[in-house]
């Protein structure tokens, strides 16, 4: 397989940075970012999306507000290379696909494409007084969930029906304020008893009430009369998951991986894809062999286009799902240098950071890692688990996690949380901040958390945020709605911010670390971990003559680097 082992990875989307991808573009190609990276993961409103920042996918063509075929050249001419994602567990609710389903009902060519709730769990539940399939106890309380309550929309059918389709991640319905003239369709009522149940119902759609719990008082018997017609002034937005099951699946793929290279595309990110396989019994999160046949399946296909696959797992070590996939020659993310470098910049201690990484070297992971990102910081990653009655341990202890937590949250910090099928929250998932503010704002912090980084095994992807040392956006993070605590992380950089950014101390210091990264020779030898005080780090990479050195003091956070440049020895203090 194909493995890309050197250089230094940007992160943003197509927007993050001006107005669109040409300013991106613009950036790269100034001398202040001569040579720093390799690679460019461009986030999926790349692609035409609605909803969940461009991880509910319409369809894979260019988004053409964002992003041009010249933006494509100019990188290629850059010998940057892209990394994109292909959302293998869903679709947006306004594909053509689900649009075709919706319109055409059990006449659609796409009947089989999405999972029909109540057709999956047919003869495995009792349907309640919503029409709506609940699943054996058994097999509900397996159901691993990422949001409260079950994992369906309920979408309306040219029949005038509505059924419940498998929804696991984001969902938007909004309503539409009626009029007075549509509440007069009703037989009998007058037209001040219009205005008056009208301005109820938008009342409440103003202050998102369910219209079912609405008291219309004196009205209360026409119920079931204006809840259709509020109804139908319905929006809805939603990833709908995709039935594995059917070739139609398959034959998008195909198409999809083909449409992706011919972009430019060189490492494909799987996300969601340990949602794909769903089966009755099972958790559907990463199902056993389900998930290894399906994955096997789409590796197949990306060999043929020369694609790398990133499968996306966030999981508790102790499961050692990532050892699993590593072993089976996958790259993989490394989800736990967030929170352990969190954790070692605060405690001033290099234990739990080179457990991980002489684990890396010695099993040989291909990774790719990070400090921010478009998500949240994960937490639930680090965790031990109990599998079999024994007891796996994490990377680091429950007690140290929360210390991460409450560190990051007492800063302004945003959490995340895993539910149970009731609603009730059953585990933290991550903390949402930029990885600046989680550090305190400390510059002194992020640039030796962004050297560490650099130093460390697998491939660093650099978000444009933490770039430039970005504050939590709050304002955002409220105006956010139900995915709101991911924006405090997803500010939009004006050109005129990267104007300033760059003739920052903190902003410059970064790129000359990351430079030296992405450039030296040394990085592509092999990795030692040099014995240190345990406030101290010391690593060494050597490649024949060439070799790069970090002594770093996680108590006073000043480092050194010293390096080997044609022969000739540099050092770099701070």
């Amino acid at each position: 397989m194909n493995i890309i082992s050197n250089g230094v990875m940007l992160n943003a989307y197509p927007d993050s940075i001006g107005t669109n991808l040409s300013d991106t573009v613009n950036l790269l190609q100034k001398e202040e970012l001569k040579d720093v990276f390799s690679l460019f993961y461009v986030l999926p409103t790349f692609f035409n999306s609605d909803l969940d920042r461009g991880f509910s996918v319409i369809d894979y063509n260019l988004n053409k507000e964002l992003v041009s075929t010249d933006n494509l050249k100019t990188l290629e001419s850059l010998n940057i290379e892209l990394k994109f994602d292909i959302v293998l567990n869903h679709l947006s609710v306004n594909s053509p696909q689900f649009k075709d389903l919706l319109a055409n009902g059990e006449a659609s060519k796409f009947k089989e494409f999405f999972i029909d709730w109540n057709t999956f769990w047919e003869n495995n539940g009792t349907k309640n007084k919503d029409g709506i399939v609940i699943p054996k106890e058994e097999y509900l309380n397996k159901l691993f969930m990422r949001k409260s309550g079950l994992p369906i929309l309920k979408v309306p059918f040219p029949d005038g029906t509505e059924k419940p389709y498998w929804n696991t991640f984001y969902q938007e319905i909004n309503y539409s304020k009626i009029t007075t003239e549509e509440i007069l369709t009703i037989e009998g009522v007058t037209e001040d008893q219009a205005k008056t149940i009208a301005k109820k119902v938008n009342v409440a759609i103003e202050n998102k009430l369910k219209i079912e719990d609405v008291d219309f008082e004196n009205f209360n018997n026409l119920k079931g009369k204006i809840i259709p017609i509020v109804n139908k002034n319905r929006s809805f937005l939603g990833q709908m998951d995709v039935n594995a099951k059917s070739e139609l699946v398959w034959d998008f793929y195909e198409e999809t991986l083909a449409k992706v290279k011919s972009f430019g595309c060189k490492i494909l990110r799987l996300d969601a894809f340990a949602y794909l396989h769903k089966e009755i019994g099972q958790t559907n999160f990463f199902n056993k062999p389900g998930t290894w046949n399906y994955l096997d399946r789409i590796n197949e296909i990306a060999k043929k286009n020369d694609l790398i696959l990133l499968p996306e797992i966030h999981a508790e070590y102790g499961v050692n799902l990532h050892d699993e996939v590593a072993k089976e020659g996958y790259q993989i993310y490394d989800f736990f240098l967030p929170g352990l470098m969190i954790h070692t910049l605060e405690t001033a201690s290099n234990k739990a950071i080179i457990t991980w990484a002489n684990e890396i070297i010695e099993k040989g992971y291909k990774t790719v890692n990070m400090l921010g990102c478009h998500d949240g910081i994960p937490v639930l990653d680090l965790k031990g688990k109990e599998i079999n009655g024994t007891y796996n341990k994490g990377l680091l202890e429950d007690s140290e996690i929360e210390s991460i937590m409450e560190t990051v949250i007492n800063r302004g910090g945003r959490v995340k949380n895993l539910y149970d099928p009731s609603g009730k929250k059953i585990s933290y998932y991550q903390v949402n901040a930029t990885f600046f503010s989680a550090l305190g704002e400390s510059e002194k912090k992020l640039l030796l958390a962004r050297t560490i980084q650099m130093f460390m095994p697998g491939i660093p992807q650099v978000w444009y945020l933490d770039l430039f040392a970005g504050k939590n956006n709050y304002e955002a993070a409220d105006k956010g709605g139900s995915g709101g605590h991911k924006e405090i992380n997803r500010t939009t950089l004006s050109n005129e911010d990267i104007e300033e950014g760059l003739k920052t101390e903190i902003v410059r210091n970064q790129l000359k670390i990351m430079r030296l990264r992405n450039t030296s020779k040394a990085f592509l030898g092999t990795m030692e971990i040099k014995k240190s005080k345990e406030n101290e780090l010391h690593i060494i990479w050597r490649n024949n003559n060439e070799f790069a050195e970090l002594n770093a003091n996680l108590t006073t956070h000043s480092f050194k680097i010293t390096f080997s440049e044609n022969k000739i020895l540099k050092n770099m203090n701070f």
